[in-house]
């Protein structure tokens, strides 16, 4: 069992920037891929960045390469996603997510354990 805790969500202007962190309660937090994945009012949850077991593999999302960096600490039990350049179309609930085993999914039904969410907005 894996409990997750996010934090760092907030308001922000467009261009600016947050981190956004996920604790990882337990002790085999270097067991379980991660991912971050988000959710705008009226739209489905998408992946947004995700990362490997070990943080030698990672995915972005189209609409966020080149803006946002995701990495874990896994002597912390924490991962990280640092948005960097938001806009307001970033603006959504985001999840912090654990998905038993090494490799990370893409589909949001592939994760096993899910936070409560931090809401990020970008004011334009």
């Amino acid at each position: 069992q894996v409990q997750l805790v996010e934090s760092g969500g907030g308001l922000v202007q467009a261009g600016g920037s947050l981190r956004l962190s996920c604790a990882a309660s337990g002790r085999t937090f270097s067991s379980y891929a991660m991912g971050w994945f988000r959710q705008a009012p009226g739209k489905e949850r998408e992946l947004v960045a995700a990362i490997s077991w070990s943080g030698g593999t990672t995915y972005y999302a189209d609409s966020v390469k080149g803006r946002f960096t995701i990495s874990r600490d896994n002597a912390k039990n924490t991962v990280y996603l640092q948005m960097n350049s938001l806009k307001p179309e970033d603006t959504a609930v985001y999840y912090c997510a654990a998905r038993t085993g090494l490799r990370f999914g893409v589909r949001s039904d592939e994760y096993d354990y899910w936070g409560q969410g931090t809401q990020v907005t970008v004011s334009s």
